[in-house]
């Protein structure tokens, strides 16, 4: 039996508007990074949550073809929407979200936020956090774009893209992050206030796909990872290099207040 022409549309409908609300999952995920604290995030909070459902709308077709491998026929309609009303509310759907709300609603977002910068800057708090949700959401197009790019259509596209965001987060944003630690830092360490946090920090950052490396490092044992050996490895690092690094450092701050320079 043909599947009605209504159903087909409908159907074309809701495929051709998952960019939308992928555009607008960014932009209540750049929301939800601000009120989870901006430099931070919770695993399962607002951000991360928000940012699942934009890789899973922009890869909504291959997700589709997993029905296929379990038995289930799920014939895609082809070609455009042949009822008139629902193509027309498609298009306008469409050109709101990324004429209204990512064209014009997220710059004014991203300026009430830099306001609310300068508003926790003057009651005491960090304007950091406000001026990054800022920027996310200023980076809401090109952030949509980076994502979709990462799509490569087949079955594993949605694990394709978070691996690929995950290699984007280590090898580009990290760096710049660990030179923010790092200003910082200086910025502390002019005003007489401690540094050696931000430095960790600053290291940890550059050094963020190694200590990955480490943890899922197995000891040749396999491709699978035991818990045993992931603590064993850890606390062999903490031993190994850690402790000697921090004595070291403590040494070194031990003798600059004995013998200032």
């Amino acid at each position: 039996m043909a599947v009605p022409q209504l159903l087909n549309d409908i159907i074309q409908v809701l495929l051709q508007l998952a960019p939308a609300a992928s555009l607008v999952a960014l932009v209540l995920a750049g929301i939800s990074l601000r009120r989870e604290g901006g430099t931070t995030f919770l695993i399962g909070g607002g951000f991360t949550k928000w940012m699942f459902w934009v890789v899973v709308f922009v890869t909504l077709v291959p997700l589709v073809g997993w029905f296929t491998s379990f038995g289930v026929a799920t014939p895609l309609p082809s070609g455009g929407i042949g009822t008139s009303w629902l193509s027309s509310f498609q298009s306008d759907v469409s050109s709101f979200v990324t004429t209204f709300v990512v064209g014009r609603m997220v710059t004014t977002l991203a300026a009430y936020f830099v306001l609310r910068a300068i508003l926790d800057t003057a009651s005491g708090g960090h304007p950091l956090p406000s001026i990054l949700a800022a920027m996310f959401l200023l980076g809401t197009q090109t952030t949509y774009s980076l994502i979709q790019s990462y799509n490569t259509g087949s079955q594993f596209a949605a694990a394709d893209v978070l691996d690929s965001l995950w290699n984007y987060l280590a090898g580009t944003i990290m760096p710049i992050a660990a030179g923010l630690a790092i200003v910082g830092a200086i910025i502390n360490f002019a005003t007489r206030r401690p540094v050696m946090r931000l430095v960790a920090v600053a290291l940890a950052m550059l050094c963020v796909s190694g200590i990955w490396k480490l943890v899922a490092f197995d000891g040749g044992v396999g491709t699978s990872m035991s818990f045993t050996h992931g603590i064993l490895n850890l606390t062999n690092w903490a031993g190994n290099v850690i402790l000697p690094t921090l004595a070291g450092l403590f040494f070194a701050n031990r003798r600059a207040e004995i013998c200032p320079i």
